[in-house]
């Protein structure tokens, strides 16, 4: 029963996050399913890129936001908007990279995990 219960917030911490990322038209959106990888550091990356640091910043609060408005939760870490090149919002289960398209590119997460389970997630 817990585990169920655990999937079914897990995957209500994504649908907001993926929420706040469509509310400031980030692009690219990629959700990574690490739950299958033994060594993973969380159960969901989630992966997706602005056009500019201020649209990066803009799409990270937006993801906060949106997350606590759904879901009650707050971020416990969350890093890089000094740059605004590269913003991780991390929730535990869920790890949030927002990326600027060429910083994206240079780390190419997607490559580095790439036993997890890829969906693409469609942009607004």
């Amino acid at each position: 029963m817990t585990k169920k219960k655990k999937k079914s917030q897990s995957s209500t911490l994504v649908e907001a996050v993926i929420k706040g990322i469509q509310e400031i038209k980030g692009k690219n959106i990629k959700c990574l399913d690490l739950r299958k990888i033994q060594t993973a550091v969380c159960e969901h990356f989630i992966i997706c890129e602005g056009n500019a640091t201020t649209q990066v910043s803009a799409i990270a609060d937006s993801i906060k936001e949106q997350v606590k408005k759904l879901t009650g939760e707050k971020p416990f870490h969350s890093e890089g908007y000094e740059n605004s090149q590269w913003i991780l919002v991390d929730y535990i289960t869920v790890v949030v990279h927002v990326f600027l398209p060429d910083v994206r590119e240079f780390y190419n997460l997607e490559d580095l995990w790439a036993d997890a389970e890829p969906v693409e997630i469609a942009s607004n």
